[in-house]
């Protein structure tokens, strides 16, 4: 008999989410569970991928074709990211759906609603219309009080001290 699939939320301001949230699918993966990644925003070349891309039973999906920061982009450049973001939701859909994976992580979506390219109402129901075996894990700042509402777990991450105030730029295998 599977558990009782619950929501949870990583958020805050502070380095960490995408860490916290891939650590629970090597969890789960550990596990023999299914884990699925969907991330948003994101394109270029990280550490964990490495790693994730030799596990059977822990798959990551993006969709997005390699681009700037949201607000550096054209009119034509934001269009093509709502396509991109669109066929994205579309994969969450059908994977919340079919229940075809046991842990679905949606790694800085909160970034995506925030920059209006996903309808958090639409989220919120697909979410709660899930298969009900399955975990689901949100990552990103600003999370908005419908997500809250509806998460079971909801764990801040904030800043106390950070290297880059001192000059200090992102890493290779500690920050990427």
């Amino acid at each position: 008999m599977k558990n009782q699939g619950l929501i949870h939320v990583y958020t805050g301001d502070g380095k960490g989410k995408t860490t916290a949230s891939v650590g629970l699918g090597m969890r789960a993966a550990g596990r023999d569970f299914k884990v699925v990644m969907v991330q948003f925003l994101k394109s270029s070349d990280t550490g964990e991928l490495k790693v994730i891309e030799k596990l059977d039973n822990f798959e990551v999906h993006r969709f997005e074709r390699p681009r700037g920061f949201f607000w550096t982009l054209n009119d034509k450049e934001k269009l093509e990211l709502q396509e991109d973001i669109d066929k994205a939701m579309q994969f969450v859909k059908d994977r919340l759906e079919s229940g075809d994976c046991d842990l679905l992580i949606l790694d800085e979506v909160m970034g995506s609603i925030k920059n209006k390219l996903i309808d958090v109402d639409k989220l919120v129901s697909m979410l709660k219309n899930r298969k009900p075996h399955m975990e689901v894990v949100l990552t990103g700042r600003n999370v908005p009080a419908e997500i809250v509402e509806i998460a079971d777990y909801v764990s801040e991450i904030n800043p106390i001290k950070h290297p880059f105030e001192k000059g200090i730029p992102a890493r290779r295998g500690i920050e990427d």
